[in-house]
This record gives structure tokens, sequence and C-alpha cells, in this order.
């Protein structure tokens, strides 16, 4: 029984350590998906890193992706209902910002910056004290990048 206990402790701690490297290109895909971005084309894993403190954690990766899949993903936030271009009208910091954190609704806001085309996703957890999903997807108006950020304070 101790030794199991021991392996199984070793194992978290591994994992906790090579979080980061065990990361894949099909985790990174399925989260750009579940954003309603979708990537048909091969696309490369260029950084990728977490940090974690307690009640806090904060994951972004950066792809390097086709052309095709970023005009797609541009039009795909162009097209939303409530796309915005207008930079003063924008809900910065949406996570912070928005009225109930914990039982609130599910928001998804797109909009343009100077630099970039912007998905974020804000959906409270439902239960009191638990941190809200809060993922923002950026895409470069200039390169062929696509930027992930989940954000849980």
């Amino acid at each position: 029984m101790t030794i199991a206990h021991g392996l199984f402790v070793l194992t978290i701690g591994l994992y906790i350590a090579f979080e980061d490297q065990l990361f894949t290109k099909s985790e990174a895909k399925e989260l750009v998906e579940e954003q309603g971005i979708l990537l048909t084309d091969d696309f490369e894993l260029s950084k990728n890193e977490s940090m974690s403190a307690i009640g806090d954690y904060y994951h972004i990766f950066a792809l390097k992706i086709s052309e095709r899949d970023r005009q797609n993903a541009i039009a795909k936030i162009k097209s939303a209902d409530n796309f915005k271009s207008d930079n003063g009208s924008i809900e910065t910091l949406m996570y912070q910002s928005a009225p109930d954190r914990y039982f609130g609704k599910k928001i998804v806001q797109n909009y343009a910056t100077e630099n970039s085309f912007v998905r974020e996703y804000f959906e409270p957890s439902g239960r009191e004290g638990y941190a809200p999903t809060f993922r923002r997807i950026s895409i470069s108006k200039t390169d062929n990048e696509l930027i992930f950020e989940d954000i849980n304070e």
C-alpha cells in the first residue's frame, strides 16, 4: 500500500512538473474549437506556458496556423452578431467586470483591436467561491498566429 501511494504521489508530482511539455496539439485544437474557431489545416504549437498559484491558474499557448485557417477565424469573429471594432465600446477585462462571477449568464464577446481580432468567452462557475471560465482567443491581423489564454482567478 505504501509503495502504491508513493508511486501515485510521484506520478502527480511529475505530471505537474512536466505539464507544459506534455501538452499536445490535439489538446490545443480542442480548446480552440470549443470557442467555435475551427482549425482544418496543420499548425505548429509555438509556445505553451501555464502558471498556477493557490486559487489562480493561467495558461497561454500560441499556434502558427495556415493563412486559410487565419482568414476563416477572422471571418467567424467578424460575422458574430455582437462584433465590435470600436475600441471605446469594448468591455475590457470582461472576466473581472462581469456582474455575477458565480451565477450569471455565459457571455461571448467578439471585437477587433489595433493588432488582432479577439473572441472572449466567460462562463460563471455556478458555485460560490469557484473561479469562472474565462478564455480569450486572439488572431493576429498581420501574422498567421493564434494566441489562446485561459485565466481563472
